[in-house]
């Protein structure tokens, strides 16, 4: 825990460094920072003379590394202006010339404080432990090897600041190479807990002190005795304090309660001819059974599918809880500002012609006006948006009246077709479907905030090519996600690349990275592409929650036991070790030259009684506490017999209070296509043709049980 004097000795060097407007603080400065935070770093003075760097070096002990403390010089090795391993007094002397030197032949403006004098650290593993003021997430840490191996292979893990112990102790063991630190060959490992507690101490400094853009400790030696930062490189920016506008949850909800609750809602822009966007707004409201009022808003209009229309919302005699737009994108400022005054909660603007377009100007005026009235935004450039427990279509597109505990939301009007249309094919039972379009204002944060109390959602699955807040979204999704799966697909995977070198912080926090261990650190669980999101969204609430890590695999191909052995491996799940009453146990129902073990073979020309009787003894067994089913099409158990037994058995073991989650793959003739819909409809997560699918959505399933501690 840092005290107050280390947080005071920190202030006086950012007022110094503020006062005379540098945007870096030296060498001298950044030890002294780190040493208010308890972070470890080498013996060191400054050197304002030849003879007086002797004399220090002589002090610390030889052998030394001479460093160029200039606040106009960042980058010192490019300058010339570190010298390691110098041994003697001679070499100390002539070292501060040369260093000097090259420091002016690298800048002759550069304002020179002096030279540095380092104990030399001559063993240990290299890390680079940093941070960096993210656009997305704001305060981060970084955690990976350093030296050269970090310029190759980026091998780094990220989490927000501050961290717990917990948090940053997983840094150290999450990257690729964490074998490393533990020792190999024969070279002692490294004391981890002393590498965590540095990104611990970093962390709460970043969080402590914001206007620290960046700070890089690079690198960190390791060994088995502590960690020591060795070079430290801190940059200063006022703006990377500032954190963007956010509403409390109480006024999230009090505003969105009624925007996915409305009792009124007007049309801006109704119309009564087909093929009009405001024509199949007013369709979709009435046809799709809303029962609250619906105001159709438009001068030209007497009246638009039997009910009266108002030239503008001012004239509507009651109140209204959302406005959906449907006229040009000129039009909605004026609009909006009769919107605001008439006390509406929502505004959806469904028009494109915003910051989609380049025109930021128009959309900043839209928000600037919704803030002064206090209504919320949704979009622009957007389908609308479902609630199916209203019966509320406020959308352009067609009707959805599938209802369940599925919540889904989309950035793209294209990707919130395609949810639309799995959902119907699939009859996937939704709570609700929005589109986000620009996120002018209301964005997933927002949508997660109202799902998380809504009993109508049991699970929230969102693709999103960016977060407006990811701090904030990522602190909602945490909290969520303890009691609720939340599935997220991240459009837009490439690394966005980087401007710094690549040894620092900034350049290592490539945009997906950053996502990917964030989400993770939230309990997120990330899909990888679009029918994944929408198959885990199907498939996870099926799935009852596992109350253990041991997996077990039945099944009647060999081929497909090695599938989904390797499936098991890519989606993290632990293949149970069958002890030996157990097995002697399956081989009671299997043929002599079927194989026990894991995956348990029955083989293929096996009678239905088989299957049911190794999946009714993998239920039963309290050891297991998942099955995965590899079933291959044989005219001894047809596909439809077996997707009966295998319904029945699970059906028969749920009703003595047995709930364990089964998944199936079918491989065959296309009868298994009907089988594996007779499984889902049985609560059994199934496909046909495939062996990933089904192991994958229980790997999703296990991801998020862990996560939110649900795992016995």
């Amino acid at each position: 825990m840092t005290t107050g004097t280390g947080r005071a000795a920190v202030e006086k060097i950012l007022e110094k460094a503020a006062a005379e407007g540098r945007s870096s603080l030296t060498a001298p400065e950044g030890r002294a920072v780190c040493e208010a935070y308890d972070i470890p770093t080498p013996a060191e003075r400054l050197a304002t003379s030849p003879d007086e760097a002797v004399a220090q070096a002589q002090e610390i002990g030889l052998p030394v590394v001479l460093k160029i403390v200039s606040p106009d010089i960042l980058h010192k090795t490019e300058a010339g202006g570190v010298l390691v391993g110098l041994r003697t007094a001679e070499q100390v002397a002539d070292g501060y010339a040369t260093i000097l030197a090259n420091a002016k032949a690298y800048n002759a403006e550069a304002s020179i404080v002096g030279v540095q004098v380092q104990q030399m650290l001559t063993t240990g593993q290299e890390v680079i432990i940093g941070s960096v003021t993210d656009q997305t997430f704001g305060k981060i840490v970084a955690f990976g090897l350093g030296g050269v191996l970090v310029e190759v292979l980026k091998d780094v893990t990220f989490r927000l600041a501050p961290t717990s112990e917990a948090e940053a102790l997983s840094m150290v063991d999450g990257i690729a190479a964490a074998e490393v630190l533990n020792g190999v060959r024969g070279s002692e490992g490294v004391d981890k807990k002393a590498l965590a507690g540095i990104v611990n101490k970093l962390s709460q400094l970043v969080a402590d002190f914001p206007q620290l853009a960046e700070v890089d400790l690079n690198p960190v030696l390791a060994t088995a005795a502590g960690a020591t930062a060795v070079d430290v490189r801190i940059l200063v920016d006022p703006d990377a304090a500032k954190e963007p506008v956010r509403f409390t949850q109480e006024e999230i909800l009090a505003s969105m309660n009624r925007i996915m609750k409305p009792a009124a809602i007007a049309v801006i822009g109704a119309s009564a001819e087909a093929g009009k966007i405001g024509n199949s707004v007013m369709k979709n409201l009435v046809n799709g059974g809303y029962a609250g009022e619906i105001y159709p808003i438009n001068p030209k209009a007497s009246e638009i599918l039997d009910r009266k229309a108002y030239a503008s919302i001012s004239d509507v005699p009651g109140d209204v809880d959302v406005a959906v737009f449907a006229i040009p994108a000129k039009f909605v400022p004026a609009a909006l500002e009769e919107v605001g005054k008439k006390g509406a909660a929502g505004a959806i603007l469904i028009p494109s012609g915003f910051g989609e377009t380049g025109n930021i100007e128009l959309q900043d005026e839209v928000v600037a006006i919704a803030r002064k009235h206090g209504v919320r935004i949704l979009g622009p450039n957007i389908y609308g948006y479902y609630y199916t427990p209203e019966n509320l279509s406020a959308t352009f597109c067609t009707p959805y009246d599938v209802k369940g505990g599925v919540a889904l939301s989309s950035q793209s009007g294209g990707i919130g077709m395609a949810i639309l249309g799995f959902s119907r094919s699939a009859g996937m039972g939704v709570s609700s479907i929005v589109g986000v379009g620009n996120k002018a204002d209301i964005d997933e944060d927002d949508l997660l905030t109202f799902f998380e109390q809504d009993d109508n959602t049991q699970l929230v699955a969102m693709h999103l090519e960016d977060l407006k807040d990811g701090r904030s979204f990522a602190e909602t999704a945490k909290r969520v996600s303890a009691k609720k799966p939340v599935v997220v697909l991240k459009a837009g995977r490439t690394s966005q690349g980087a401007k710094a070198a690549s040894s620092h912080t900034g350049a290592l926090a490539g945009n997906d990275k950053v996502y990917d261990d964030i989400l993770r650190q939230s309990g997120v669980i990330r899909a990888p592409g679009l029918n994944d999101m929408l198959e885990y969204a199907r498939g996870i609430p099926l799935l009852p929650t596992p109350q253990g890590e041991n997996v077990v695999i039945i099944t009647g191909a060999g081929g497909s036991g090695v599938l989904l052995s390797d499936a098991c491996v890519d989606n993290g799940l632990s293949l149970m070790e069958i002890p030996d009453d157990l097995d002697a146990a399956f081989r009671e129902f299997i043929p002599p030259f079927g194989a026990a073990g894991n995956p348990v073979d029955i083989t293929g020309g096996e009678p239905p009684s088989t299957y049911r009787n190794t999946i009714a003894l993998g239920l039963s067994d309290e050891r297991i506490h998942s099955l995965i089913l590899g079933y291959w099409h044989t005219i001894v158990t047809p596909p439809m017999v077996f997707a009966e037994l295998v319904a029945d058995v699970v059906e028969e073991f749920r009703r003595k209070g047995i709930h364990k989650p089964v998944v199936a793959s079918l491989s065959g003739d296309v009868e298994v296509e009907e089988a594996s819909d007779h499984l889902y409809a049985n609560g059994i997560v199934a496909y046909p043709y495939t062996t990933e699918k089904p192991v994958a959505v229980l790997g999703a399933k296990y991801r998020w049980a862990r996560s939110a501690g649900l795992l016995g």
